[in-house]
């Protein structure tokens, strides 16, 4: 392949899947910023990794697995910030306040809270769109492990989400 070829193949590749990657990378840390990074180092990796990729088809599986990859290594790297407890403020659970959140903010937080076992599979058949056999594949996991913690995972959901009255009808 010559240098114009590879250029071309690896322009269609972020053109198809950039949205995605990003998408997949601000719900995996939760943070715009960290996700742009995150998604330019995938970039810079699968650039330099163009010539093993065989399959385009297979082009979506291959960048969330290094996404993830650079994801853990984000953490071997750096050292989280950490806030003095004397300085956070913690809210009542039941406290409304002004700022009020919207359904979709509730959703990303219980989707936030979910064990990464649990999180990680919804993620990747919700956001992305994957099927169960991608996910296995991705997570190294067998199909069957897969549908049982995307099941988990909804469950989990639908208790957080649910009215707690709902519970007593």
């Amino acid at each position: 392949m010559n240098h114009q070829e590879r250029n071309e193949r690896f322009d269609a590749i972020v053109q198809r899947y950039g949205d995605d990657l990003y998408r997949f990378a601000v719900w995996l840390c939760r943070d715009p910023a960290l996700a742009a990074d995150l998604v330019q180092e995938t970039y810079l990796r699968a650039w330099k990794a163009l010539h093993k990729l065989q399959d385009l088809e297979a082009a979506k599986s291959w960048l969330i697995t290094i996404l993830r990859r650079e994801f853990a290594r984000t953490f071997e790297r750096k050292v989280p910030p950490i806030d003095d407890i004397e300085d956070v403020v913690v809210a009542e659970p039941n406290e409304d306040g002004p700022d009020d959140r919207t359904e979709r903010d509730r959703l990303r937080e219980a989707i936030g809270r979910l064990d990464a076992m649990y999180r990680e599979p919804l993620l990747l058949q919700v956001v992305l769109g994957l099927s169960i056999a991608e996910i296995a594949g991705q997570l190294e996991l067998t199909e069957s492990a897969v549908m049982t913690r995307v099941f988990r995972a909804r469950e989990q959901l639908k208790t957080r989400l649910s009215p707690p009255d709902a519970a007593n009808d």
